[in-house]
């Protein structure tokens, strides 16, 4: 298996993508809005993607956020309200923000499982900075470590119970990026002692199934290299001090925060300590080259990766989607009736 997940150009296989993903077996898919455009093309999409590696425990994955992260959008399906929604709520009400926290990524699995996704890339456990970029912005659960902790569990735990995955990032912290890194790579120059507040909703969450690793270059744990391609930081920081042991992902790799080639930044992601990279634009020649430039992925990995898939599938809360739907709204009407 290649220790990579790869996108799809279109909303169906094209021969060459088929022949391709058959010879290379990567660990799994994202897809885009170009992939999703009906709720029937999408799951024939991803049973396509299923019966072509024989594994119903596939790893098919989505940025779906709510806000201005959706790749499934209106009218085929919902909108969802952006991550800051709770975060505003929990300013006045944390148990209630909880609670609407975990009906709406509930809701959100829905979606997804409904059309073969697994894999959702929620939480974001990043804390919000004052005068930060606005790359992360209302994604923010909040300024508070405990709050962004709090909250990232209940959506962790809606997501679980409607039988998908959630994947926490960007570790160790995107909160304080001065620059967007799908354009630039952000350089924080805050001490060790500072970082503490980035990495604590991490470190509470250590447990969860996967993680995404942020492109930033952190001076106090290595002046050199972004988290990404550094082993210092995963190792030291990412698997020791927040104690993590989950399926490692890098960002995508593709984002102009990294220099090289696709299979150069590839090949320095998993010799850090990544268990997979994220390549996310579906060009041919970017993942055959990775494809021939990384290892095959070692029993470590394909032990994390099942472990990250072991529950997808199983839907263990049964609440009708209507009653989660009045209880989240409910929930937040509570925010606006407070302004």
């Amino acid at each position: 298996m290649t220790p990579a997940i790869f996108g799809l150009s279109g909303p169906v296989l094209t021969d060459d993508e088929r022949a391709f993903f058959k010879q290379a077996d990567p660990a799994g898919y994202i897809l885009f809005a170009r992939n999703c455009e009906t709720r029937g093309q999408l799951r024939a999409l991803t049973d396509d993607l299923r019966n072509l590696h024989g594994r119903e425990k596939l790893f098919i994955s989505i940025d779906q956020e709510g806000g201005r992260v959706a790749r499934m959008k209106p009218p085929e399906w919902d909108a969802y309200p952006p991550q800051g929604a709770f975060a505003a709520l929990y300013d006045i009400a944390p148990a209630s923000a909880i609670e609407a926290a975990r009906a709406n990524a509930q809701l959100l699995a829905l979606d997804l499982a409904e059309v073969g996704i697994t894999v959702d890339y929620l939480p974001l456990l990043d804390v919000a900075v004052e005068g930060a970029h606005d790359v992360i912005g209302d994604r923010a659960l909040g300024r508070e470590p405990i709050q962004v902790a709090a909250l990232g569990r209940a959506v962790l735990d809606g997501l679980a119970r409607s039988g998908v995955a959630g994947c926490i990032k960007h570790m160790p912290g995107h909160g304080r990026a001065q620059v967007d890194s799908h354009k630039d790579l952000p350089i924080v120059t805050a001490s060790d002692e500072e970082l503490e507040i980035d990495i604590a909703p991490f470190a509470k969450l250590a447990d969860a199934p996967m993680a995404m690793t942020a492109h930033i270059r952190f001076t106090a744990w290595d002046a050199e290299r972004p988290a990404t391609q550094s082993e210092t930081v995963i190792d030291k920081i990412i698997r020791q001090r927040i104690g993590f042991d989950g399926l490692l992902l890098s960002d995508d790799i593709d984002m102009q925060a990294l220099d090289g080639t696709v299979p150069e930044r590839s090949v320095r992601a998993i010799a850090a300590g990544c268990d997979v990279v994220l390549n996310c634009w579906a060009k041919l020649d970017d993942m055959a080259g990775t494809v021939e430039a990384l290892p095959p992925m070692p029993e470590q990995g394909l032990r994390r990766l099942e472990r990250a898939l072991a529950n997808v599938g199983t839907v263990n809360d049964k609440t009708a989607r209507a009653e989660l739907l009045d209880s989240r709204d409910r929930l937040l009407a509570l925010a606006k009736a407070e302004v």
